[in-house]
């Protein structure tokens, strides 16, 4: 008589199986199904007059603002209860601010191009143009970079095609530019 139907004993073809629920998912985390009698009432709309004119808030502004009412018209708990409000919204403003440390303005510097010539020479990555003669007009020194380098760059994957007045640039700003393997399908003036 297992197999028979009726009230709490659906077909069998529709009964879940060992091991399966109906709610696959189940109930969300934190959610009650039943609302509380509090979530009720404060979340009621009221129409409240203030400046003459009629507006809609909820239960819980309508406290807020009778609660600065009453602060502003001297009294002491009411005046306590919003203190208490200003406290809990800066620790609140306070806790999604950015944290700022003071000590990061004195690390940035101004951009200047020889902090960066300073940073290629240390790091081995360029060298100085001894060819070129000092112009006392132009303030900044020549560097070329070492081939190492270049080369890194040429072999990075992902790069874009290199156009022709790149590689004259590449070459006019390298150190010995025919040491350089360049990758394929880039035209340079030696393949032409």
């Amino acid at each position: 008589m297992s197999d028979a139907v009726g009230p709490g004993r659906p077909p069998a073809a529709s009964r879940f199986r060992k091991g399966e629920s109906g709610n696959r998912k189940g109930r969300p985390r934190g959610q009650c199904s039943v609302p509380s009698a509090f979530d009720i009432v404060i979340d009621r709309p009221l129409t409240v007059m203030q400046n003459g004119k009629p507006r809609k808030v909820t239960v819980e502004e309508a406290l807020q603002l009778r609660t600065y009412q009453n602060a502003i018209a001297g009294n002491r708990a009411a005046q306590r209860e919003v203190l208490k409000m200003i406290d809990r919204r800066e620790k609140w403003l306070a806790s999604k601010k950015p944290k700022q440390h003071k000590d990061l303005e004195s690390l940035i510097e101004l951009t200047d191009p020889r902090n960066a010539d300073g940073a290629l020479l240390l790091l081995g990555i360029a060298e100085r143009d001894d060819t070129r003669s000092n112009d006392s007009h132009n303030r900044y020194e020549h560097l070329l970079l070492r081939p190492w380098a270049v080369q890194a760059a040429l072999s990075r994957p992902g790069r874009r095609r290199l156009s022709a007045q790149d590689v004259f640039e590449i070459k006019r700003c390298t150190r010995e530019p025919d040491t350089l393997r360049w990758p394929v399908g880039t035209k340079n003036e030696q393949d032409e």
